[in-house]
């Protein structure tokens, strides 16, 4: 089942989309007694409500109309650093990683966790800010996000699996030269606009997150092509890690982390510039296509 958001009839409305990706559903016909907002759906459905089959031809599905399927999650998005075996050597030999001092201790001994705001979730096709001062060392890193369905504390990661409600694509965008000059990554990260998300969330039991490509173009030349089988700390393990210091969330996102080839991996490196189009996809679960985009530092002020 794929769960979407989507601006329709002048207002956010919650589908269900069919399996090709071209039709869909309001939540709110096709069960008038569940929520009509992502993050209580998934609640009630994680708790054993059923979201009955659609009937009828539905309406037509644009891909312009997808929003962000959580854009306003319970609290910040769960990141996983350097959770892919030569994603964690090319950044431990890139110079921007302070996590690490050498080769010999690139590869994590436990999983690096952080956050980036809720703020930063944007749409699948919207365009990723470049704000002076913050634009001139911006990367891309595809992927495989999470979303918890019944929540938990403690989770041990034989249970782990049985706490996952379904699975999206993100984009960890990164400005790395924040991320080096602050010792840490969420002022690097976190920018409002740099975490693309989507096209909708695809539930758990149609997809084996064990056996997913994750992909990345820029400008249509492919620089990232993995499996999830690389991962160094499986999904079972991420929910175990987190869980044990605090109680996961119905509608928690967790990004698992990005494969080697982000633009600090190059020699030199290849950051993302004003126009360029950045696409990151996920087997089994679709595709969202961002373009990089100057945004007018007095047009935030007015906004904030």
């Amino acid at each position: 089942m794929k769960l979407a958001m989507v601006q329709s009839g002048g207002a956010p409305r919650l589908v269900r989309v069919d399996a090709a990706g071209q039709r869909f559903w309001p939540v709110e016909s096709l069960a008038p007694n569940l929520p009509g907002e992502m993050t209580a759906l998934i609640a009630a459905l994680a708790d054993g409500a059923v979201l009955p089959e659609p009937s009828g031809e539905g309406e037509a599905l644009d891909q312009a109309m997808l929003l962000a399927p959580l854009p306003n999650p319970p609290r910040n998005i769960f990141c996983v650093g350097k959770n892919y075996h030569a994603h964690a050597r090319e950044f431990a030999g890139s110079g921007y990683d302070s996590s690490s001092t050498s080769a010999a201790d690139a590869i994590p001994k436990a999983p690096i966790i952080f956050t980036k705001p809720f703020t930063s979730v944007s749409g699948p096709w919207d365009d990723i800010p470049l704000v002076p001062g913050l634009d001139a060392e911006v990367d891309y890193e595809a992927e495989l996000a999470v979303v918890i369905g019944r929540g938990g504390r403690a989770i041990p990661k034989a249970e782990a699996m049985a706490h996952v409600f379904g699975y999206t694509v993100v984009n960890d965008v990164t400005a790395r030269d924040l991320q080096g000059k602050h010792k840490q990554w969420l002022l690097g990260k976190g920018i409002d606009g740099f975490c693309p998300m989507g096209p909708w969330i695809v539930t758990a039991d149609e997809l084996d997150p064990r056996a997913m490509r994750v992909s990345c173009t820029v400008n249509g030349e492919k620089r990232q092509d993995a499996v999830t089988a690389d991962l160094i700390f499986d999904i079972p393990t991420l929910i175990e890690t987190i869980s044990l210091s605090m109680a996961l969330l119905p509608g928690d996102v967790i990004a698992t982390g990005t494969p080697e080839g982000v633009g600090i991996g190059f020699k030199p490196p290849r950051f993302l510039r004003d126009g360029d189009v950045v696409e990151c996809a996920i087997e089994g679960i679709g595709r969202i296509r961002n373009r990089l985009r100057k945004v007018d530092v007095a047009a935030l002020r007015g906004a904030a």
